[in-house]
């Protein structure tokens, strides 16, 4: 494994730094979708952070831990389809550094716009993530910058801090259903699940879109596979992160996939029932969840509303059920 799994003392540090910009989430149960699901479904609520998503916690511990080592850092640079670019201009402005972010064309307007708003210089380059990645990365040398990539220690150790909120206040759960992006999230998960001792299952989703961590969790190897959503874009991993996947095959019972049909219903459904806006990667677990509820009955279930940034022209679409 590239790197030692941080640990809780990790986490309850990181949640100090965190905690400096913004209030920990709230997690309810809902009593219409739990009624709904026909099980007790409480939802974690990482779309009321600063940001708009879990995102807001990463960068922030990742640059200050950077500063410890390369205090003169020059500027960040880093690559999204939206949640994670917005996260390194949140900690660039903290920490008084300039950031590049670099976005694949036709990536959404108003995530665009949000990482614009915290101060990132945007670029727009390459057909997906991928692309757009390995071009940001190649910049990191010629500017000086540093790259800030999407999966690291640091970056899990700041995810963990809000499952350490929902595993605190929640150590009964049976299972929890996590969208996997680039594994950050899940691997969070395992951490504290770990940590804690407790019998919870973790579930990973992904759509079927953009199914490589399936692919690789089923063959047990990294396997790469175009990725083709787009209700799912915070989902759209084309090669997994070969660490994450180590942690995903020792610690999560099964990959589950989601149709964009489904995430739109679930988009929905967490608007009338909760009265929230959800984008797609962060309802990716709630479709899973309503994909298999016959094997959930009577269950106390978990799921991460890991973000609501989603283009308002979208969602009108998803409520009237006209996405395609």
């Amino acid at each position: 494994m590239a790197f030692a799994l941080p640990t809780i003392d990790d986490v309850r540090k990181a949640a100090e730094s965190v905690y400096g910009s913004m209030l920990p989430t709230p997690q309810y149960r809902w009593a219409v979708l739990s009624d709904r699901v026909g099980a007790e479904v409480w939802v974690k609520h990482e779309n009321h952070t600063p940001t708009g998503s879990f995102k807001a916690r990463t960068a922030v511990v990742y640059a200050e831990e950077l500063m410890k080592r390369e205090p003169k850092t020059r500027g960040l640079i880093t690559a999204t389809r939206g949640n994670h670019g917005q996260s390194v201009a949140l900690a660039a402005k903290r920490f008084g550094l300039p950031a590049i972010v670099v976005v694949p064309r036709g990536n959404s307007v108003e995530k665009n716009a949000a990482m614009r708003a915290q101060g990132a210089q945007l670029i727009e380059y390459g057909a997906d993530y991928q692309e757009a990645r390995e071009y940001a990365a190649g910049r990191e040398s010629e500017l000086g910058y540093h790259f800030v990539p999407p999966f690291h220690r640091d970056i899990v150790t700041g995810v963990a801090t809000y499952w350490l909120e929902f595993f605190s206040a929640l150590k009964d759960l049976d299972v929890v259903y996590v969208p996997i992006g680039m594994g950050s999230g899940i691997s969070a998960a395992s951490v504290v699940r770990n940590e804690f001792a407790l019998k919870t299952k973790i579930v990973g989703v992904v759509s079927e879109l953009a199914p490589t961590y399936a692919r690789s969790f089923e063959q047990k190897k990294p396997v790469e596979v175009p990725s083709t959503t787009k209700l799912a874009d915070g989902l759209a991993c084309r090669r997994p992160d070969a660490t994450a996947l180590e942690v995903l095959l020792a610690n999560v019972d099964h990959v589950a996939t989601v149709s964009e049909a489904q995430v739109g219903e679930a988009m929905r459904i967490l608007f009338t029932d909760t009265h929230n806006v959800v984008e797609g990667a962060g309802a990716a677990a709630l479709a899973a969840v309503l994909k298999e509820k016959d094997r959930l009955k009577g269950k106390k279930i978990g799921i991460v509303a890991t973000g609501g940034n989603v283009d308002h022209d979208v969602f009108a679409r998803v409520l009237q059920g006209v996405w395609d």
